[in-house]
């Protein structure tokens, strides 16, 4: 996401770091304690997702600081789009603007792109994960697979959702074959619309997923819209294919915390509860 989202304030952790605990794990994408990864390393988690740079541009993690962070038990994915871009991030005053859809409302200055051309292939995602597997990352975190349904029509000329969704489920797949070959092993872990399982060849391709506000919306909303019972339904099925579910919902209330908490537990997902702007690591749950 374009506003790079953020977890519970935690007191600051000491050394040596806290056991990691299997069904915890932590989501920072910006603001990392002295711009290293000391405090995440010794916080009580299984799984770390960070961004591929320190300042979400060109200043990327390297292959020792992420190594740190592994030497504790930990696995680490990094984050970056796979179906939009940032106007701030390093590639995208160079892409050809034929790339470009448009704007999304939610972000402003995050655009959807062209996700299905080989050039947003060669120009961005073969390049991200190029540099994950050079820094030693497990995996990779890949966000806003949901371009297929956000991006505009008109932007995408000859195709439809359906298209748009097999195109999607493709790429997701092309990045699993690509990491895979490299790195046997890498993780692939897509961020949210989980209904991409009904496409020939994704849930394959796929290691797990991580979840948005499947109980929680932002900030201290109970998910109630019907797409919120189909995405869980979605993430059950995936959960009951053997892919494991990093969920993260937005509450600070404690009631609300400790209720999505709960439903973690009775799920068997790992989750997370944050608010937005996720800039430190979040609280495990009890």
């Amino acid at each position: 996401m374009a506003v790079l989202l953020a977890a519970l304030t935690v007191a600051a952790c000491t050394s040596p770091p806290t056991p990691a605990t299997s069904d915890s794990w932590a989501y920072q994408l910006q603001n990392y304690r002295d711009d290293r990864l000391d405090e995440l390393a010794a916080g009580p988690y299984r799984t770390v997702v960070v961004d591929l740079a320190r300042d979400a541009h060109s200043d990327f993690f390297t292959a020792d600081e992420i190594d740190a962070v592994r030497a504790t038990g930990k696995r680490v994915l990094a984050y970056f789009e796979i179906g939009s871009i940032e106007d701030f991030r390093p590639e995208y005053k160079t892409l050809p603007k034929d790339l470009i859809g448009n704007e999304w409302a939610d972000w402003p200055g995050e655009f959807f792109v062209r996700y299905y051309d080989d050039r947003w292939w060669e120009l961005v995602v073969k390049p991200r994960v190029d540099q994950a597997v050079r820094a030693g990352f497990d995996g990779v975190y890949l966000d806003t697979p949901l371009a297929y349904e956000e991006i505009a029509l008109d932007a995408v000329p000859g195709r439809d959702r359906d298209r748009l969704a097999a195109d999607m489920a493709r790429l997701v797949a092309r990045i699993s074959a690509y990491g895979k070959g490299r790195v046997p092993g890498f993780l692939i872990v897509p961020q949210n619309s989980p209904e991409l399982r009904h496409q020939p060849g994704y849930t394959a391709a796929i290691d797990g997923i991580g979840m948005e506000e499947l109980f929680f919306k932002a900030t201290d909303e109970r998910c109630t819209e019907d797409w919120c019972a189909e995405n869980l339904a979605d993430t059950r099925a995936l959960r009951d294919a053997g892919k494991f579910v990093l969920s993260v919902d937005y509450a600070t209330k404690a009631d609300d915390v400790r209720a999505a908490c709960e439903y973690y537990a009775a799920e068997r997902f790992t989750g997370t509860v944050t608010v937005l702007e996720l800039d430190r690591p979040a609280q495990p749950c009890p």
